[in-house]
């Protein structure tokens, strides 16, 4: 059986609260509405604007609601406000299903998130178990604030050794903005950095209260213009599968489709694969990869995250 990295104490969060809510709801808002143009919405344009985008009472007509009462909800007074003016406003914006999600945990946050948000992220062992048996594919499983929780040696081989890595920066912001080596195996780095502030901008709305996520936004904010500029654009997405291309250390480019599988009993946990089209050169490299890591790489069990 493969050594397994000692247990690692995350340090407590460097700060008391967690993010914004009305805040968050207002800024989200605002950009939104701030990228769309009248004739998106089939609205005539007269002219110069003083600011980008719709107008409030713009938006409240195309939503049918009152200027008074969107401009409340815009300065993050959702308070009572119906799913249904949700919907009719995430209408009027054209947001995405993510981000019709993400207006409603702003709007209307579920209770007891704040005690959820502490849990401590466990991966089952039938899970783990599972992830030792798959030699041929690298896997992985992400937790909230993009935590890695547990992985495969073939994960270890393809993205770095993570076992050797303190329980607090097994987590995907963190290497892709603040470690070099990331940054130049993912060939389309700009793609992979929006993809994970998409999913932090998830997260946050779902548990706003979680002051571990507000202290890692607060570091990287610090630490990274990258990071900054994403996050202030407020945009959310969630991705299932597609396609990334890396350029690896030892084995050169490869291009490789990954699977989001959402794990039933666990909503916060996702388990990702990455595959390649048979009898292609990517196909060749894993093959490569997998001898190689085999001996070099250990499988990671992951200390429980916070």
């Amino acid at each position: 059986m493969d050594e397994q990295p000692e247990p690692v104490q995350e340090p407590a969060p460097q700060t008391g609260g967690g993010l914004d809510r009305r805040a968050e709801l207002s800024e989200f808002l605002r950009t939104r509405r701030a990228r769309l143009k009248p004739e998106d919405v089939g609205l005539p344009d007269f002219g110069r604007r003083r600011v980008p985008g719709l107008r409030r009472e713009e938006l409240a007509q195309l939503a049918g609601v009152s200027v008074a009462y969107y401009t409340r909800l815009e300065q993050g007074n959702g308070r009572n406000v119906s799913a249904e003016v949700l919907d009719a406003i995430a209408r009027a914006l054209r947001l995405t299903g993510a981000e019709h999600a993400h207006l409603m945990h702003l709007a209307k946050p579920k209770q007891h998130k704040k005690k959820q948000a502490a849990r401590i992220q466990q991966v089952r062992p039938a899970l783990r178990h599972l992830l030792d048996s798959i030699d041929t594919v690298p896997a992985y499983v992400v937790g909230r604030r993009s935590d890695i929780l547990a992985w495969n040696r073939m994960a270890a081989a393809l993205f770095g050794d993570w076992g050797e890595l303190p329980a607090p920066e097994r987590n995907w912001a963190r290497l892709v903005f603040l470690r070099p080596d990331y940054r130049e195996l993912f060939v389309e780095w700009d793609q992979k950095a929006s993809d994970i502030v998409g999913f932090l901008r998830m997260d946050a709305g779902c548990h706003p209260d979680d002051p571990r996520l507000s202290a890692l936004v607060g570091e990287l904010s610090v630490k990274s213009e990258e990071f900054r500029r994403l996050w202030a654009a407020h945009d959310v997405k969630e991705k299932g599968y597609g396609v990334k291309r890396m350029r690896h250390p030892l084995v050169g480019d490869l291009t490789l489709s990954f699977e989001t599988f959402r794990l039933a009993d666990e909503t916060e946990q996702a388990l990702i694969t990455f595959h390649a089209e048979p009898g292609s050169p990517s196909a060749e490299a894993l093959r490569l990869l997998a001898s190689w890591g085999a001996d070099a790489t250990r499988a990671g069990s992951g200390t429980p995250a916070q």
